[in-house]
């Protein structure tokens, strides 16, 4: 008699099969939703063929990258995708626990949060034309948290390396997923108290202590400073900021990723292509070591944003989804120590 947890597992693996062959041009994530189950348990199906479970420590894990010399690092939510192409240049990690937390700096930047790392796996997509080698790590959930692939003039030997030194004993095709809890938020903030607290903000970093002070949701803040430190806007201003930003040769900032990464853009964006998929609406950049892919139809609202620093007022444009989660945040380029760009702080205050 079969195993229950391997009988599940392969008729997992079975359904995928079967899914593919119908639906050849749909991406893993995809299937994975429409399977009913997480994308990490559809990719471990392949451990034993193309796919390998890694195990940390997570942060040796990420300072191995920087090995692997040329990559795409590829980081998304449900909404938002940045894709930069590059290398692991500096990585520094601090903290313990809950705060365990790393900063990349260079051509990928990203700030990324350990204590959301669950799953990862080295996998292999062959695509006819061309072979994808890729790392890629997952939350708890078994939602993507990034993924790193090689690129032709990157380090194979190392990729083989890391594989070796981070497989886990453990290489069955079966993966634990535990979704995460409902985060409960006050829902009783004192007005008065944060607006002060927002005034006598300092840095741009600030923020997100205020807001765990106060137990606050970042877009009830927002809703809360209406008037004071944000402006509520169209929720078409991406395009408008992308097109004006490019046309302009204006540097800009884009953060998007997860509760496990925030990739970072910091750099002129130049090919801009909107497209149209019925239900779908996309606003793209298609530069040659960046690209970003952004479903505006998945935008419930937008927010211009105030933050006082010791260098002046630092504005954003944030927008979110109709979980009233963030999908992305646009500033201009700025560095600590610099006021903020005119031409940015004018294009936010034309926006509607």
């Amino acid at each position: 008699m079969p195993n229950t947890m391997q009988a599940t597992a392969g008729s997992l693996l079975e359904a995928y099969q079967n899914f593919k062959e119908e639906n050849p041009k749909v991406r893993i994530r995809d299937a994975a939703k429409q399977l009913g189950v997480s994308e990490a348990e559809l990719l471990a199906t392949g451990i034993g063929n193309d796919t390998v479970r890694l195990q940390g420590p997570w942060d040796d894990l990420l300072k191995r990258f920087k090995s692997l010399g040329h990559v795409m690092s590829l980081t998304r939510n449900d909404a938002c995708v940045l894709e930069h192409k590059g290398t692991f240049e500096k990585i520094g990690t601090f903290g313990a626990g809950n705060h365990h937390m790393a900063t990349v700096i260079g051509p990928i930047e990203s700030r990324v949060f350990f204590k959301n790392w669950g799953h990862a796996f080295a996998h292999t997509l062959d695509k006819g034309d061309r072979v994808m080698h890729s790392i890629q790590v997952f939350d708890a959930a078994g939602d993507a948290i990034t993924k790193v692939y090689l690129q032709a003039d990157g380090d194979f030997d190392a990729y083989e390396q890391l594989i070796e030194d981070f497989k886990a004993e453990d290489q069955s095709t079966e993966v634990t997923v535990t979704p995460y809890e409902p985060i409960s938020y006050a829902t009783d903030v004192n007005k008065e108290e944060l607006l002060k607290a927002w005034a006598e903000m300092e840095d741009t970093h600030d923020f997100f202590p205020m807001l765990r002070k106060f137990n606050a949701e970042r877009l009830n803040a927002l809703e809360l400073a209406e008037d004071k430190f944000t402006r509520k806007l169209s929720v078409n201003v991406v395009p408008s900021i992308l097109n004006e930003a490019s046309e302009t040769q204006l540097p800009i900032m884009i953060f998007a990723g997860n509760h496990g990464n925030l990739q970072i853009h910091q750099d002129v964006v130049n090919k801009i292509v909107p497209l149209d998929r019925g239900e779908q609406q996309w606003i793209n950049v298609m530069d040659p070591n960046f690209n970003l892919h952004l479903r505006t139809d998945m935008i419930a609202s937008a927010w211009a944003v105030e933050k006082p620093t010791k260098d002046g007022i630092v504005t954003s444009v944030e927008v979110f989804g109709e979980d009233r989660e963030i999908i992305a945040q646009f500033f201009g380029l700025r560095k600590p120590g610099q006021t903020e760009l005119t031409e940015w702080k004018a294009l936010v205050a034309n926006l509607k």
